[in-house]
């Protein structure tokens, strides 16, 4: 299954090589170019059957959290930083994998029999853990790994429950694989089909993207918090998996065009598809930076509903997937009526 693949991949951001490579290979067959920009972004154009001078653009990154090796002890113990926004809370014993050869290691920490009672008591931070490879000294570990190596949580995508599935990186691989499903399908505008690298630090490859294509309009595919879990009050609760993909109004990093919303919303409703709106503010994704490019452009975002997100397990439900993927289609196929048009489109 494509989307047990692509959750597999590690692709921690700066480190998105790999998963690149076979993204270009699966696109080939359905794109007019594809281009590879200094920053790692995959831009994919495909030419609308009408082509009507508007410049259209969905994307999503391929980017996933994770760690990079900052020290190698000399007891063969690994420090590490985090790469991304990871909570200490769920780091403890956890399997990961280091590097291309995807060396296996263990979040380590000293057991609890050696720990002080004020040690137990509080919550044990990132940087007072390493990674354990088994290693028996500097030496040993050095033939293994090396300082800069990228470290990704080791986990594998299960089907689970009711129609439900869990997997590391669901955040944005969903979005990756809406964008694979996407490019096969005919449309009457040029669309460009992005893959982005770096959003976990910082939206960074978009930003690139917003000054090399000038858009009028970006469709962002993402996956945000799932909170229909125990201890979040009901009007905290940001989206739910079963109903539908999210749609943002605002959050940290941009607001979305309300002429955009008020499109997606019509296709969803003319169309019988789920949608729900996200609920709260927090967050950001690509969005805040193609919105704001040479031009700026309208923006939009469509996000999977994601529990646990940021950890070494996500869960979401395979028919919010199904509803992401069929919305995405038809905002895409319509997009003509929306969008204005504009002579330059490629600086």
């Amino acid at each position: 299954m494509l989307l047990k693949t692509l959750t597999e991949f590690n692709a921690v951001s700066g480190d998105e090589d790999n998963l690149r490579n076979f993204l270009v290979n699966e696109i080939k067959p359905y794109a007019d170019d594809i281009k590879v920009d200094i920053t790692g972004n995959i831009i994919a154009f495909k030419k609308g059957k009408k082509s009507d001078g508007s410049v259209n653009v969905v994307a999503a990154h391929m980017d996933e959290v994770g760690f990079i090796i900052t020290k190698i002890e000399e007891n063969g113990f690994l420090r590490f930083e985090e790469v991304g926004g990871i909570s200490d809370a769920i780091l403890l014993t956890q399997k990961v994998e280091i590097g291309d050869k995807r060396v296996s290691g263990i979040l380590g920490v000293k057991a609890v029999h050696l720990q002080s009672k004020d040690e137990r008591q509080n919550l044990i931070k990132m940087k007072n853990m390493y990674i354990d490879i088994g290693a028996n000294s500097k030496e040993e570990a050095e033939k293994k790994v090396k300082i800069g190596d990228y470290v990704a949580f080791a986990s594998r995508y299960t089907e689970f429950g009711n129609d439900k599935i869990k997997a590391k990186a669901l955040d944005d691989r969903v979005g990756v694989y809406a964008i694979l499903n996407l490019i096969k399908e005919e449309y009457e505008s040029d669309i460009y089909f992005c893959f982005t690298t770096q959003e976990e630090t910082g939206l960074r490859g978009a930003k690139i993207l917003s000054h090399r294509i000038n858009a009028d309009t970006c469709l962002i595919l993402e996956g945000t918090n799932a909170a229909d879990v125990e201890g979040v009050k009901e009007h905290e609760r940001v989206t739910c998996l079963g109903d539908g993909p999210a749609l943002s109004v605002m959050d940290r990093a941009s607001i979305s065009n309300i002429k955009y919303n008020d499109f997606i919303k019509k296709q969803a409703d003319e169309n019988k598809l789920k949608y729900q709106l996200k609920k709260t503010l927090n967050g950001g994704n690509d969005a805040g930076s193609m919105a704001y490019g040479a031009n700026g452009c309208m923006t939009a975002v469509l996000s999977l509903p994601t529990r646990y997100l940021h950890s070494p397990i996500s869960v979401a439900q395979k028919s919010d997937i199904d509803d992401l993927i069929k919305l995405s289609e038809c905002v895409l196929k319509n997009i003509h009526k929306l969008c204005p048009v504009r002579k330059e489109v490629i600086k």
